[in-house]
């Protein structure tokens, strides 16, 4: 009798404690520098909060801070989500410089395909070779956007109107790839962009269409020059990371919501609203007016061919690095191909 007491009080307690793990609701704080409006917090961040809510039951909410409401600038977001000053955070990979090694093979020139093809692939390729340099964290997703263009107060319609053009970059990367092509290279994070455009400390900027939209940006520039063909100009890329604390402190059950929506499903589903973001950013230049440069033929080959000796010089860095530089570049391209539609 005293046995089956003593089971009993075991049992009872272990249900009091499973109750007690499935009751509890935690609050998620999201940190990110663009406004609510912004394609990805609106169609991506927003909608993967609602889903986790939904998938727990009510249990995760998810509080959202766009605009760095939360304090610092764009480049200390993903110090904050390491540090447990937040919980969540999205932000451009590249913003740390030198930081990501591995991650920088997808911003080389004429990489990316669409942004859920070439996000998928950048998800793949992290998963296998970038882990090490995201310790802290807890990624939910790497991603890119669709192909970057160049949109410029003055036409370019040949590689020679690169020539001394200032236009912003958003990474190391990218800024080396503006050089090689003749333009001067001038970084900052995106929301300065505007501001920077209209008071002429800027002649242009590399973004894709969909950024064009929240930073209204065919209000600024009547020129967009982007690239026939498959490939684009340039992808900058993203990463959508989780503090390891909060989520190793998760129960086992909402530990797996976090899974659930977490890998290269979601990547590519960033990747996918950045590329309606860009059909819209598309039409509403069409919209009003403005001229759109799509170079092919002779020229592309002209600007593919300045821009070559970078992938050739960051293969070289990886090698001194320690790593096979010329592999990396191999393989980014042939997952790129691979969820593109290649074989």
């Amino acid at each position: 009798m005293k046995k089956l007491t003593l089971l009993l009080a075991a049992a009872a307690a272990g249900i009091a404690i499973s109750a007690n793990a499935y009751a509890q609701e935690v609050t998620l704080r999201l940190h990110q520098m663009l406004p609510p409006q912004a394609t990805i917090p609106a169609k991506a961040l927003e909608p993967w909060a609602a889903k986790v809510m939904e998938e727990s039951n009510g249990r995760i909410k998810v509080e959202h801070y766009p605009s760095m409401q939360l304090g610092g600038k764009p480049p200390s977001l993903y110090d904050q989500a390491r540090d447990g000053v937040v919980d969540l955070i999205w932000t451009v990979i590249g913003y740390t410089p030198g930081r990501f090694p591995s991650t920088e093979v997808f911003e080389l020139p004429f990489m990316v395909t669409t942004g859920e093809a070439t996000s998928k692939a950048f998800h793949e390729y992290c998963e296998e070779h970038c882990q090490d340099e995201f310790q802290g964290v807890k990624v939910i997703a790497w991603h890119t956007h669709g192909p970057g263009l160049i949109h410029s107060k003055q036409p370019v319609q040949k590689l020679e109107d690169l020539n001394g053009l200032k236009l912003r970059g958003a990474t190391r990367v990218i800024n080396q790839m503006l050089e090689k092509l003749g333009a001067t290279p001038i970084g900052m994070p995106v929301p300065a962009v505007p501001e920077s455009l209209s008071k002429g400390v800027i002649d242009g900027a590399t973004i894709p269409w969909e950024v064009t939209v929240p930073l209204k940006i065919s209000e600024l520039v009547d020129n967009h020059t982007g690239f026939d063909g498959e490939h684009g100009l340039y992808a900058a890329t993203f990463v959508f990371a989780m503090n390891q604390s909060s989520y190793d402190n998760l129960p086992a059950d909402l530990k797996k919501v976090i899974d659930n929506n977490s890998g290269i499903e979601t990547a590519g589903l960033f990747g996918k609203a950045m590329d309606e973001g860009d059909v819209k950013g598309l039409e509403i230049a069409k919209e009003a007016g403005d001229n759109i440069y799509m170079l092919a033929g002779e020229e592309k080959q002209r600007f593919e061919d300045a821009a070559t000796p970078l992938i050739d010089a960051w293969a070289a860095e990886m090698d001194n690095a320690g790593k096979d530089g010329k592999a990396l570049v191999e393989q980014a391209r042939s997952l790129i191909k691979k969820y593109s539609g290649g074989s």
